[in-house]
Parts: C-alpha cells; sequence; structure tokens
C-alpha cells in the first residue's frame, strides 16, 4: 500500500511540472522596457559603427605608413643627388685645370648644367666661371698699355676660345638666382669679346671696375648698376644696352656707340678736382665719350658732370634733368634732343648742333 502512494505522488508531480512547461511554451513572449530597448539600439549602432570604421582606419595607417616611407625615401634621394653633385662639381672643377682645351671645355659645360640643376649651388658656379675668366684671359693693367685703333685690325686680340665660352654660360644664366653674388671681371682683358649665340647678355650688377673692354660687342646687355669706373670701352658697341643706374666714372668710352641705351640715373661724373699750379682747382679723372654714339639714348637724370662729350652724336638723346656741369659738348649734335631741367652750369657749347634754346 505504501508503495502504490508513492507512486501516485510521482506521477502527480510529473504532471505539475508538464503543465508548467506546457503554460510556459504558450505564454507570448514578454516585451523589453523602453530603457533596455534603447540600450540595446545602442550597442548595435555602436557595433555598426566600428564594423564600418575599421577599414577606413585601417586605410588611414596604411596612408600615413606609406607618406612616412616617401618621405624618408624622398629625403635619401635629396642627400643621393647632393652626393652626385657634388661629385660632379668636383669633376667639373678637375677638368678646368687641364692643359687640354676640349677636357676644359667640357668642364665648362658640366658647370653650367650644374648650375641649372641645382639652385643652392648656382652662386658657387657663377664665381668660379667668373675666377676662370679673370685668371685665363689675363689682366686689364697690360692690355690697356696697348694703342687704340679706330677700326679693329684684321686678327684683332680677342679672348681665347674657353674663355668665351666660360663668358657665355655666364652671360646665359639666371640672374635671379644669384643670391647675392655678382660676376666680377674686374680689371680683366675683354678686348673684342663678343656673343655669337642670338642671347641678351646679363651682367645686372657686375663688377667691370678698370675692365679693358675696347671693340666688345655688349648689344642689348643688361648692365643695370654694373660698375665700369675706369674702364677702358672705347669702340664698344653697347646700343640698347640697359645701364640703369650704372657708374661709368673716369671710364674711357671715346668713340662707342650707345644708340638707344638706357643710361637714366647713370653715373658718368669725375672723380673729383685736382688742384693745378697757382691753386686753382679743376676736375679729374673725367668720363671721355669722344666721338661717343648716343643717338636716342636715355640719359634722363644720368650725372655727366665734367664728360667730355666733344663731336659726339646725341641726336634725339633724352637729357631731361641731367647734370651737365662743366660738360664739353664743343661740336656735339644735338639735333632732336630734349634738354628741358638739364643742368648746364660753365657747359662748354661752343659749335654745338641742334642745342636747344633755353628760356
Amino acid at each position: 500500500m505504501g508503495k502504490v502512494s508513492a507512486r501516485r505522488g510521482v506521477e502527480r508531480l510529473r504532471r505539475v511540472v508538464r503543465r508548467r512547461d506546457a503554460r510556459l511554451r504558450d505564454r507570448p513572449p514578454s516585451r523589453p522596457s523602453r530603457a533596455e530597448s534603447s540600450d540595446g539600439g545602442n550597442r548595435l549602432q555602436l557595433v555598426s559603427l566600428v564594423a564600418v570604421s575599421l577599414p577606413g582606419l585601417a586605410a588611414l595607417g596604411a596612408l600615413l605608413f606609406t607618406w612616412l616611407q616617401g618621405g624618408q625615401a624622398s629625403k635619401e634621394l635629396r642627400i643621393n643627388e647632393s652626393g652626385q653633385i657634388t661629385n660632379r662639381f668636383n669633376a667639373a672643377i678637375g677638368n678646368l685645370g687641364s692643359a687640354s682645351l676640349d677636357v676644359r671645355l667640357g668642364g665648362i659645360y658640366a658647370l653650367q648644367r650644374i648650375m641649372q640643376d641645382s639652385a643652392r649651388d648656382h652662386p658657387t658656379v657663377v664665381s668660379v666661371l667668373a675666377a676662370f675668366v679673370r685668371q685665363h684671359a689675363g689682366s686689364s693693367a697690360e692690355s690697356k698699355k696697348g694703342p687704340t685703333r679706330m677700326t679693329a685690325p684684321a686678327g684683332y686680340h680677342a679672348p681665347p676660345v674657353d674663355v668665351r665660352a666660360a663668358y657665355a654660360v655666364l652671360a646665359r644664366r639666371q640672374p635671379d638666382r644669384d643670391s647675392g653674388t655678382s660676376v666680377d671681371l674686374s680689371k680683366t682683358d675683354l678686348r673684342g669679346l663678343r656673343v655669337t649665340e642670338r642671347i641678351r647678355i646679363r651682367f645686372p650688377g657686375a663688377d667691370l671696375t678698370e675692365a679693358d673692354l675696347r671693340y666688345a660687342d655688349l648689344t642689348g646687355a643688361d648692365l643695370q648698376r654694373a660698375n665700369l669706373v675706369g674702364s677702358n670701352v672705347e669702340k664698344a658697341i653697347l646700343d640698347k644696352a640697359d645701364l640703369t643706374g650704372a657708374d661709368l666714372g673716369q671710364a674711357t668710352l671715346r668713340a662707342s656707340s650707345f644708340d638707344g641705351a638706357d643710361l637714366r640715373k647713370a653715373d658718368v661724373s669725375c672723380e673729383g678736382f685736382s688742384v693745378e699750379p697757382g691753386g686753382k682747382e679743376t676736375l679729374a679723372g673725367c668720363t671721355n665719350l669722344e666721338y661717343a654714339h648716343l643717338n636716342n639714348a636715355n640719359l634722363r637724370g644720368a650725372n655727366l658732370t665734367g664728360v667730355d662729350l666733344r663731336w659726339a652724336v646725341l641726336t634725339g638723346a633724352d637729357l631731361r634733368d641731367a647734370n651737365l656741369t662743366d660738360a664739353d659738348l664743343r661740336n656735339t649734335d644735338l639735333t632732336g634732343a630734349k634738354m628741358a631741367g638739364a643742368k648746364m652750369l660753365r657747359t662748354k657749347t661752343a659749335s654745338a648742333r641742334g642745342l636747344p634754346k633755353r628760356s
């Protein structure tokens, strides 16, 4: 009897469990609270955002790594290029000292290429080539002793081939890359110098003090602010040259041609005064422009104090506001010249032609 009661109790317990399980299965699912729903949505959005961002972050990291690698490679490339230019420069300098003309020419053109390839080395190359010209062209101290003829004789002295080549490279360069370095051809024998190519000679601010430029062709040259003090420019051609602000004091410009040249604000004045026996002061070291051609030249505001312009031709020249104090204009042709505002204190004008009437 006891066993039967026990079995009945177990069966009853099983039925209770089955009914409870059935009720749980039939119950509709409970809705989550609003807070739980919001938190779940935020977590889902965050997971989605991270999933979307991961490829972008990976790409950004790759880009940064590539940039760092590129910067390092660029730095190494610059170092390598700098080393190559140094080697090229040393080789070119060595060639300049060769006894062979061909090797020297190769060195000159190698330096030209370096000057074009490296803005940093441009000023150094300018100085080296100018020094080469000074050394190989010779000193003007000796050349100036020779006479000047009205026309250059056949076979007249001209600079050596390598000097002309170095000069042409300097003339072709870009002056805006000089970084304050000027072409120094002072006290150099440059007689008969000319550039065969149709290029404009660019020597702004050049140092040509006491240079011998007789018979040289400087047509259209850029000589702004150039220093030609004490130079000999007899029978040279400077037609249409730009000599704005140039210093031509004590220069010998006899029978040279400045047709159409720009000499505004140029200084062509004397060196100073000398005292003659008896105590009289006279101008000394004045610029000589005898027989010079200055047709249509622009001399506006130029300092021509004491300049010798006898027999010079200045037809159509602009001499407005120029200082012609103590200048010698005897037998000068001033036909069509503009001279308004010109200072002509003690100016010699006997036999001058076309001299405008002064009010």
